[in-house]
This record gives structure tokens, C-alpha cells and sequence, in this order.
């Protein structure tokens, strides 16, 4: 087991593979850990390195008791400091749902080290300050009920497959999974790396999102795995494996 240091709080990575091409840097769901990429790293990782992490809150990174060290800007400096830890100044960087708009923060942070994004069952955010309240309201429910021991998880098969802290992910949900600006999704239009954006077809909170991002990148490529629900890796693996290295063979 491999952790870093971010000034005190423990983030658990892992590497995977070998090779010369583009290497990725997978992020996992909200309430999930990066177990939920064991079944795709036989491919994925085959000739290339493939790193995958556990998010604050989650999995076998550590669960502090600061809320204030919960937030994206967080986040996106772990996402940073692993990506140093690997010696990758470069990569494919991507997830599903939280991962993959914790993906494209990273990109707006750090553009130079993103060579190509991969936006697997996720959406941009929200441009309406409305919405974007009732997402927040959504967050923060889940939250309570991880506090008060009543619930708080989606039944989505990654969410089965995480290392669960109730309280780290409370804090999680609050200072991570919220939301307070529309930054990510005004700059879909500015994405100058090839993406790719995949959704299962039965993912109907995020069918319309990932469409809608696909048509505002530039060039982005577009992907709908037939019977697949929100974790489309874990529903359809051989779909999203031969989709994915399609994908990321055709960048070179």
C-alpha cells in the first residue's frame, strides 16, 4: 500500500503497469475508492502505466476531522502531488461521476499536464445558480444521513465496492461533491485535448450531461454503452475496456 503525505493528511495511491504511452490517472466515484477499477486494470494497464487513487474521505486515504480540508482545490493538489509521486508530468487524466468533474478542475488548473481527458458517467456542473442550490441541497442530505447512520449512499456497484469512514465521507460530501461556482462548466468550450466522454445508457441522470459536454468540446468523442447503468466500467467491463484503449491507442 502506497501513501503520500499532503501536510499531514495520508492520500492512497496506486501504480499499475508498465510501458511508454500517455499514462492515466484514474479518479473514482462519490462514496466509492479506487477498488472500483480493479476489474478494468488488466487492460487498461497493459501497456501503459495506469495510476489510480483514493479521494479525502474514502477508501484507504485518510478521513481528517477538518472539514476545511475537504474541498476541490484539495482534491486537484492531491491529484498534483501523486502525478509527482509517479514522476508523471504528464497524462491522460479521468474518472467516473466526482472523478471525472474532479477531472476536468484538474484540467482547468493544471492544463499542461492533461493530455487528454476521459469523462466516464459524469456531468460539468451547473451554470444556474438554482440548480446548482439543489444539487448542494442533494449533497448535503446525503451527508446527514452519513452522520445520523440512516443512509446516505447511492446502491450503485461502485459505491459496493468501497472502504466506507461514514464521517470522512460526510465531510467529503460537504466539501467535496458540493458545489459554489459554474467555473467548470463555462470552460468546456476552451478544452483543447483530445476526450473522451462515455456514458451508460441507462445512467439517465447523466445521459443528458454527458451529451451535452459532448457536443460543447471540441472534438470530443462520444460513447453510450448499451445496459449500462452509472458504474458503466463495473456493468459493461469488456465494453468500456475496448472503448477506452480505443481510445487512448488512437492518441499515439
Amino acid at each position: 500500500m502506497t501513501t503520500l503525505d499532503r501536510d499531514g493528511v495520508a492520500v492512497h495511491y496506486e501504480v499499475h503497469g508498465s510501458g511508454s504511452r500517455l499514462p492515466v490517472l484514474l479518479s473514482h466515484g462519490y462514496g466509492s475508492s479506487s477498488a472500483m477499477w480493479a476489474g478494468n486494470l488488466a487492460a487498461l494497464a497493459r501497456d501503459r502505466l495506469v495510476v489510480t487513487w483514493d479521494i479525502r474521505g474514502h477508501g484507504f486515504s485518510a478521513s481528517p476531522e477538518d472539514p476545511a480540508l475537504y474541498s476541490h482545490a484539495a482534491s486537484v493538489a492531491d491529484m498534483a502531488a501523486v502525478l509527482d509521486a509517479c514522476h508523471i508530468d504528464r497524462a491522460a487524466v479521468g474518472g467516473l461521476s466526482l472523478g471525472g468533474y474532479l477531472s476536468l478542475a484538474f484540467w482547468l488548473a493544471h492544463p499542461e499536464r492533461v493530455g487528454a481527458l476521459l469523462l466516464f458517467d459524469t456531468g460539468p456542473g451547473y451554470r444556474s445558480d438554482a440548480a446548482r442550490r439543489r444539487w448542494n441541497r442533494w449533497a448535503e442530505a446525503q451527508a446527514d444521513a452519513l452522520e445520523a447512520g440512516t443512509g446516505g449512499l447511492s446502491d450503485s456497484p461502485e459505491v459496493r465496492l468501497g472502504r466506507h469512514d461514514r464521517m470522512g465521507l460526510a465531510r467529503a460530501g460537504r466539501g467535496i461533491l458540493t458545489q459554489d461556482t459554474s467555473h467548470v462548466i463555462e470552460a468546456l468550450t476552451r478544452i483543447d485535448v483530445p476526450t473522451l466522454v462515455l456514458v451508460g445508457s441507462d445512467d439517465h441522470a447523466f445521459v443528458d450531461p454527458a451529451h451535452y459536454m459532448a457536443t460543447r468540446i471540441p472534438g470530443a468523442t462520444a460513447v453510450v454503452l448499451d445496459g449500462a447503468g452509472h458504474a458503466a466500467n463495473l456493468d459493461r467491463p469488456a465494453a468500456f475496456d475496448r472503448a477506452v484503449t480505443a481510445f487512448l491507442d488512437g492518441l499515439g
